[in-house]
């Protein structure tokens, strides 16, 4: 019997898909220069401006299109950081416990019990200039620990299983037992995993951006922040750039959920 397709995936697999294309076209092409001035000031969205103009003329479609490109790729660099190095942290305190169990997992219960948010903040303000490279690094470190916690409980659960002994009686080694025969069985909880800690750092880069801890003018975040003073002349400038953000963490979530549903699945 054919299995049935996934709502829940297939819509976020699409609306993910759709602005990740948007955003790599925006890499190389937009309708206008982002930083052309030479339009007319507040105009609505129209066939030529598809999300109207900001107060010095600048086309807001076009700064979308390289503003998604710029935020997606602090969230994709802060997950791989973060899911990198937390995953290492949850094989090794979860497959070997003791000592490496107890010393990692402190560590990482003092860096999970300061608020995200403010952790990112006081060692972005620690690192001197703000950049793009110094962003992605703060987010990256600040998801270790939700990372971290979330593998040592897969590899916990695995490491006394009764494959997981037999492979280790026939003489393979530690290595061998985690990447081969653990890993690809906690797909199913590192996979909803990375779509939660993608929507984390999403959110936390427009927050960032928002407040102007980092002055990346691209950055959708930074441009929902510079609507706010436009908002009574040009609210189509706020809609667009918050409606932007609001559809990166849906189709995130949906692919999410989709996979919980799947158990890590595709079909």
């Amino acid at each position: 019997m054919k299995k049935k397709i996934n709502g829940y995936l297939l819509a976020g697999l699409l609306l993910t898909g759709a602005l990740l294309l948007l955003a790599l076209v925006g890499e190389f092409w937009t309708p206008y220069s982002v930083t052309s001035t030479s339009g007319p000031k507040f105009a609505p969205p129209s066939a030529e401006h598809l999300l109207g103009t900001d107060k010095l003329g600048r086309d807001i479609f076009s700064r979308m299109l390289r503003g998604l490109g710029t935020t997606l790729s602090i969230a994709l660099g802060a997950v791989v950081i973060g899911a990198g190095l937390g995953s290492l942290v949850g094989a090794v305190t979860g497959y070997f416990g003791g000592v490496a169990d107890e010393v990692l997992m402190r560590l990482n219960d003092a860096l999970n019990a300061f608020p995200s948010l403010l952790l990112a903040l006081v060692v972005i303000s620690l690192l001197g200039p703000q950049n793009k490279l110094n962003l992605v690094l703060v987010l990256g470190l600040v998801f270790i620990p939700s990372f971290a916690r979330v593998m040592r409980a897969a590899f916990a659960t695995l490491r006394d299983r009764n494959y997981i002994i037999s492979a280790r009686l026939m003489g393979a080694g530690s290595g061998r037992i985690m990447l081969v025969h653990m890993l690809p069985n906690t797909l199913r909880v590192l996979l909803p995993a990375l779509t939660i800690g993608f929507n984390n750092a999403v959110l936390a880069e427009a927050s960032m951006s928002f407040l102007r801890v980092t002055p990346i003018e691209t950055s959708i975040g930074y441009m929902l922040s510079e609507s706010q003073s436009m908002f009574a002349s040009a609210p189509w400038y706020a809609l667009g750039t918050g409606g932007a953000i609001v559809l990166l963490v849906f189709g995130a979530g949906l692919i999410g959920e989709g996979l919980r549903q799947t158990k890590g699945g595709l079909l």
